[in-house]
Order: C-alpha cells, then structure tokens, then sequence
C-alpha cells in the first residue's frame, strides 16, 4: 500500500508533465513580484536602510545567486514536490527537512497576504485620487476579490495557474522596462555609472516545488531558478538606476510607496501623462501574479508533506478532474484573508504589508542559509560528483553572505549600518519565532508517535527507482 493511501487521500497525484521551462520559469519571476518589488519593496528599503540601501542589495543579489546555484545543484538531484524540505532532509538531516517544510509553507502562507494588501491600498489611493466621490478605505474589497482570483486560478490546476502567471509577469516586466527606458532618455545628461540597487530577489526558487508538474525537473527546475534571478537581477537594476537618475540621488530617499508624486506611478503621471495607468496595472498584476506564485508554493509544499503524513493527510487530497491539492489551496485561501484582514484593519494596509513582509524574510533568509548547507552535505555524502567550488565554496559564500541579512530581519541589528525595526514590524521576529517553536513540538511528537513520517521527508521525490518505505 502507497503512503499516499495509507494517509487516507485520493490515489490521483499531480498532473505529471504539465508545464515546460516557460511556465517553471515564470513560476519564479512572479514569486519574486518583479513588478510589485519595484514599486514598494525598494521604497520601503530606502526608508530602513538610507544611503547604505546599494550596499544591502548589492550583498542580497550576491548572496541570492549563490544560493540559486546551490538550489540548482540539489533540484537536478532531488526533482520534488517538496523541494527544499526534501533537500534539507538529504543534505542535512530529515528532521532539519521537516523544519524547512514548516518553515517554508509559512513563507508561502504569507507571500498572498503581502501583495493583496498592496493590491488594496494601491487601488484604493488610486481609485480615491482619480474619483473624489469613491470612499477611501476599502482596501479590503480589492484585497479579498485578489484572494478570491487566486483560488480559482489554483483549483483549475497548475496550468491555468502557471498561465496566469506567465501573461501577467510578461505585462508587469513590459511595462517596467519600457517605463525604465523612458526615464533615462529623460534623464539626458544626468546619467552616471555610480547607482546598482537591486532589492526583492525572495521567490527566486519558486519554481522548485512544481518539479512534479514539469517535463524533464532535473533540467527545467535548475534552469528556471538561474534565469529568474539573472533576469530580474537584471531588470531591478535598470529600472532602479532609471528612476534614481530621473527622480535625482540627492531626494531619492523621498520615494515612497503608493501614488502619490514620489512614487513609480507618480512620476509616470508626471511625465508622461496616460501612461501612469499602465504602470499602475502592472502594479496591480504583479501582486495578482505574485499571489498566484505563493499559493503554489504552500501548496505544493503542503501537498507533498501530507502525502508523507509529516502533515496532515487531509492537504494531500488532489481534485481527480484538476489534479490540483485542492485541501491545500482551500488552507491558503482561508489563512490570506485571515492575515490579511487581521493585521491590515487593526494597523494600516501599508503598515501590515511591512509586517508580513518581515515575517517572510526571517523565515525564508534561514531556509536560504540551510539550502547552502545541504548542497555541501548532500554532495559530500554522495561522495561521487563532488565539486569543490559548486559544492564547497559557492555554498560558504553564500551562508556567509546571508547572515548579516537574517540577523536583523530576525530584530538582531548587529551590524552599525543596519536600522533597528520599530513596533509593530518588530513584533514579527518572536510570531515567527513562536511557529517555528510549534513545530519543533510537532517534530517531537511525530518523532515519538511515527518517527517514520519524518524520515520520509527526505524521499517526497520523483525518481521512480526509489520507493517510499512500506510501498
């Protein structure tokens, strides 16, 4: 008997061969927002880190391609629903595994309640801007009807998902770079060589959890991984060097989120009249795109962790027309609106979206960290195939890389150049602390109840040649 039905889930899995590199590829560039990180995330960086803002995000990009190369690695290896859980179970130790998967589906979890709070101020303040009779306020309308989009992108299946996916990211990225271009034609003789800001590269690995979804994962996973970072990194760049030329070094510490003058919609309005809307629709479907992403991550991953019954069985059950983790999306649905309404009413939508956004990155900088780590140690243990600059130096350079990042996102300013987080955002540090305690009594009591569930996190593969135990 599988272990898929000794959980007591359907025996239909995921679609296999559904999605090609286009869509795995696109999988990773909307969970990393292209669109919706340019125009909050790196406003919301030059509020906290001030002048030392390109010297963060140069450190990021680094660190991000380090650990993209070392996820390459381990996904030609290991082609898997549960994807960095499974990783950390092979390369380190399956209870680190587990963690990765608890850890990880809270990053999932949360990425959909980011952007739809974005989603709702930002076309609230526009609505509120273009038409003095709209009520401001209703943030949360906007918010909701994303989530409920989202769900329905997510039961119809990984194709009309990664569908999504693919047109809207293709429009965000449009709009952005042709945005970028006109801003330094604008820009005219004040273009230098001197700004590299690059910010918001989380999500890079996105693709990852789909390898069972995706024709020929060894390959495709690995590659989709690389290219997004390499060609977002790219476009971050050029599109920040753009606006900071044309907007001036000397008030770019103004630019803010939202629509208002100092912001990417603004100076679109400012220029070059019409085309604000456009900018303001990619906006819109980058957090549409990026929700989209998200759910697929935490599904995927929770999918993939209740089929070993490390999670409960009930989010392994796949819809038998979709071949989508039905249960698993459902839980993702409920727990958006949740975070989103309960964070974004009591505080303000823009305040939540910089909680949440915390909450994501002391999580998932760990992950990153451990992903380095088990590149080393998978391949150490293989003991054939080992190289020592893929599987020894890159991943050390990125751990190293990593840590000044996870040590004051996780409210540990260690380092003079970094700004402490204010209340309410430093409160993410101990809730996140507090689930991953929650699963570390969880990981006890599987240990002591069916220690065997644990183990198998390191087996939620697609290899055909390896089995599960008791199969």
């Amino acid at each position: 008997m599988t272990t898929e039905a000794a959980a007591g889930t359907s025996t239909t899995g995921l679609r296999r061969n559904a999605i090609g590199l286009r869509e795995a590829l696109f999988q990773s560039i909307t969970d990393m927002a292209p669109g919706a990180a340019i125009a909050a995330s790196i406003p919301a960086g030059v509020a906290f880190a001030g002048g030392s803002l390109p010297l963060a995000v140069v450190f990021a990009l680094i660190a991000c391609l380090f650990c993209a190369w070392s996820i390459g690695q381990l996904a030609r290896e290991l082609p898997s629903a549960g994807s960095l859980a499974t990783y950390a179970a092979r390369g380190l130790h399956p209870a680190v595994g587990f963690l990765v998967a608890w850890g990880y589906v809270l990053v999932g979890w949360l990425i959909p309640p980011l952007v739809l709070l974005q989603l709702g101020f930002t076309v609230d303040g526009t609505l509120h801007t273009e038409f003095h009779g709209y009520t401001a306020n209703l943030w949360w309308v906007w918010s909701i009807l994303g989530a409920l989009i989202i769900l329905a992108a997510g039961y119809y299946g990984i194709r009309t998902s990664t569908r999504l996916g693919t047109i809207l990211g293709v429009f965000e990225i449009a709009v952005f770079l042709v945005l970028g271009i006109f801003l330094v034609v604008h820009a005219g003789s004040h273009n230098t060589a001197s700004v590299f800001t690059i910010l918001a590269f989380g999500g890079f690995e996105g693709a990852a959890p789909l390898a069972e979804e995706t024709r020929n994962p060894r390959r495709t996973i690995p590659q989709a991984v690389l290219l997004s970072t390499l060609l977002i990194g790219a476009l971050y760049v050029f599109t920040t060097y753009a606006v900071d030329v044309a907007f001036g070094p000397a008030a770019f510490h103004t630019f803010t989120v939202g629509t208002t003058s100092a912001s990417w919609v603004g100076i679109a309005r400012s220029l070059y009249g019409i085309f604000w809307f456009f900018v303001f629709l990619a906006i819109v479907n980058s957090t549409i795109a990026n929700a989209n992403a998200g759910v697929n991550v935490s599904s995927r991953t929770a999918y993939a962790m209740g089929r070993i019954r490390a999670f409960p069985g009930f989010l392994a059950h796949v819809n038998a027309r979709h071949r989508s983790p039905v249960n698993s999306i459902l839980a993702a649905f409920v727990l958006t609106v949740a975070i989103t309404l309960g964070l974004g009413l009591p505080y303000t939508p823009s305040t939540a979206f910089s909680m949440v956004g915390t909450g994501i990155v002391i999580p998932l900088v760990a992950i990153y960290i451990l992903m380095n780590a088990a590149c080393i140690g998978y391949f150490a243990r293989k003991r054939t195939g080992f190289n020592v600059l893929s599987h020894l130096i890159i991943p050390v350079l990125g751990i190293a890389a990593f840590v000044p990042a996870w040590l004051s996102a996780a409210g540990l300013p260690v380092f003079s150049f970094i700004t402490a987080l204010p209340p309410p955002i430093s409160y993410m540090g101990p809730g996140v602390a507090g689930w991953m305690v929650v699963g570390v009594i969880y990981l006890i009591y599987l240990y002591r109840r069916d220690p065997q569930r644990v183990v198998e996190v390191g087996l939620v593969h697609t290899d055909p040649q390896e089995e599960y135990p008791g199969e």
